[in-house]
């Protein structure tokens, strides 16, 4: 099944570039500074969630073609099976194939509380991002 993609910003894809002086990246786009699969792999809080469309979201991979992430929700919200990453790597080739994706389910922490990566994911690509119409 083939990712859905949404269309945004440009600026919120960047990869700025690394400030030696500050010692932090400058420019870089919100959806990439989110980028946690490392994070989420050692088991460490996640980096600064991106909001879209009134939802929480974390970018799990980046190219130059976009990024992909997931929605977050409180555990109460999740209506499957939430685990951790090493639990969820158990489930093997099982998981790699599942519709909702890989990280459907994964347990992750960011600011003192604990959330839950809901697929399938989505991929974010730069453009033009669609305007809402009143009239």
């Amino acid at each position: 099944m083939a990712a859905r993609s949404h269309t945004v910003e440009p600026s919120r894809l960047a990869f700025g570039a690394w400030c030696h002086a500050t010692d932090r990246h400058i420019g870089e786009g919100d959806i990439r500074a989110s980028y946690s699969a490392d994070r989420i792999g050692m088991g460490q809080p996640i980096r600064k969630p991106f909001r879209y469309a009134g939802d929480l979201w974390v970018c799990v991979g980046t190219g130059p073609a976009g990024a992909e992430a997931y929605r977050l929700v409180h555990p109460s919200l999740y209506g499957g099976i939430a685990r951790t990453y090493a639990e969820r790597c158990r489930d093997g080739d099982r998981a790699r194939s599942d519709q909702a994706g890989f990280y459907d389910g994964i347990t992750v922490r960011h600011a003192g509380r604990e959330l839950v990566m809901v697929g399938p994911a989505i991929i974010f690509v730069a453009g033009e991002e669609a305007q809402l119409t009143l009239f």
